[in-house]
């Protein structure tokens, strides 16, 4: 059966697309609180179910994974994985949303709501992919298998662990995932890898209490003025970071990856506006280059002292900086901290460093394979516009536990539109993004079946 009919099933069933995604907002699934998640993966079982889809709940240390198939024409045949994650970041400060955030609402043509970009509205596109081609041509050109979880959002902490363990189960050709923003100029996107990620506190303590700034003022130390001197030790004024061998496992991009970074649009003052900034003092190539292909040191924030209305003459004795790395192909997480490390001994050695979150690291697939080539046709075919090709992502998704683990391609087409703000109030996701979505999954799914 033609791919057309198929597309006009999708077209014909929007509204209904649209009910089943508002259903799944709904659903609180912060997984920082624990809250909601379970609820949120039997309401995702349920759905899946509905669209002819195998489903099973797999339980885990923490959050529960959804595992659902369906057998194309030939169960031996090509195997397509798509993996996203049903939880959520927490919705506060909730007085800056227009609309509750767990209660979607449609604004000129947005759909409102926490988990509408990320990544609810962009894993429910698969579903509604497959449902659609089921219903109407009764069957799947190629098998598919969906992993969704319910700790992407802090650090994926039992999902290696669990594909190692189900290696036979997850079996595939290829990982598919739909998450993070399409480019700004609204062009679909394709990305071949990610950075990773790895999230550390680090810890001062001057004094066993606060205490008066008058009193005592300039003759015992402060724990926030000697968080921020050290914390200046780890940069300079042009962003470069100087903890001692930072850089030494960065790769420079090859020169397939320079092509298609010439072929990226850039355009500085949309980005600004989008970004909320007043400037994006960068050219092109160096923009790009940050952001594909360079590690980064963030300060995710501090904690310590006064804050709250008024003021409180305090020499403050405590401290906590919250640090982020993003890492790049080749990166090792554990060689990075153990830099880290030196570099506190070396400058401030009462700092103590602890770590909660489970590190991702860096992934990488080519562009050039054949498989890459169907999945960038059917995009293009999908969004009826030429897709651009980012050799990697800025953000990081756990994508190496496909390509390092389970060892097979990993591809990202995300659907979410560049405004999602996405981890912000007023989470938001097009409409036209959400169906052109669906669209683009069956399109998908009917390319690889024609090419393997």
């Amino acid at each position: 059966m033609s791919i057309k009919k198929i597309h006009a099933e999708i077209s014909r069933l929007k509204e209904e697309h649209l009910e089943i995604l508002k259903v799944i907002v709904r659903q609180k699934s912060i997984s920082t609180k624990g809250e909601g998640v379970r609820e949120c993966a039997d309401l995702l079982k349920g759905i899946m179910e509905k669209g002819g889809i195998s489903t099973t709940i797999f339980e885990t240390d923490g959050q529960p994974l959804v595992f659902g198939e369906v057998k194309g024409k030939s169960p031996e045949g090509f195997t397509v994985l798509f993996y996203g994650h049903y939880d959520v970041q927490p919705p506060e400060p909730l007085e800056k949303w227009d609309s509750p955030p767990f209660e979607p609402t449609i604004r000129e043509d947005r759909i409102y709501g926490r988990g509408t970009g990320d990544n609810k509205g962009q894993l429910i596109t698969h579903v509604l992919a497959v449902k659609s081609y089921l219903d109407t041509v009764g069957s799947l050109p190629v098998n598919v298998k969906f992993l969704f979880e319910g700790e992407e959002e802090i650090g994926s902490p039992n999902l290696t662990k669990f594909v190692q363990e189900h290696r036979e189960l997850l079996k595939s050709d290829l990982v598919l995932t739909s998450d993070g923003p399409l480019h700004d100029s609204g062009a679909p996107l394709i990305a071949f890898g990610v950075r990773g990620v790895m999230n550390f506190d680090l810890h001062l303590d001057t004094a066993t209490m606060d205490n008066h700034s008058g009193n005592k003022g300039g003759v015992i130390p402060n724990a926030i003025w000697e968080m921020v001197d050290f914390l200046s030790t780890m940069k300079d004024g042009k962003d470069r970071v100087l903890i001692s061998g930072f850089y030494d496992d960065v790769i420079e991009p090859t020169t397939h990856e320079r092509e298609l970074i010439s072929r990226l649009s850039y355009d500085p003052e949309g980005l600004a506006k989008i970004y909320g900034v007043e400037e994006i003092p960068l050219k092109k190539e160096e923009f790009y280059s940050r952001l594909l292909f360079k590690p980064t040191l963030t300060i995710n924030g501090i904690k310590g002292g006064h804050s709250g209305a008024g003021t409180k003459n305090i020499i403050p004795c405590e401290v906590t900086a919250k640090m982020e790395i993003r890492l790049v192909y080749d990166q090792d997480p554990e060689d990075l901290m153990e830099k880290v490390k030196k570099h506190i001994q070396m400058h401030n050695p009462k700092i103590r460093l602890t770590r909660e979150e489970e590190d991702m690291r860096p992934s990488r697939t080519s562009s050039e394979l054949d498989i890459s080539k169907a999945v960038i046709r059917a995009v293009e075919k999908g969004f009826n516009e030429t897709p651009l090709i980012y050799p990697a992502m800025g953000g990081s998704l756990p994508d190496y536990v496909w390509t390092k683990v389970l060892g097979v391609p990993s591809i990202m087409i995300p659907y979410a539109n560049a405004d999602e703000a996405n981890h912000a109030p007023n989470e938001n996701l097009k409409l036209e993004c959400f169906y052109k979505g669906i669209h683009t999954s069956a399109q998908v799914i009917n390319e690889l079946g024609k090419t393997f």
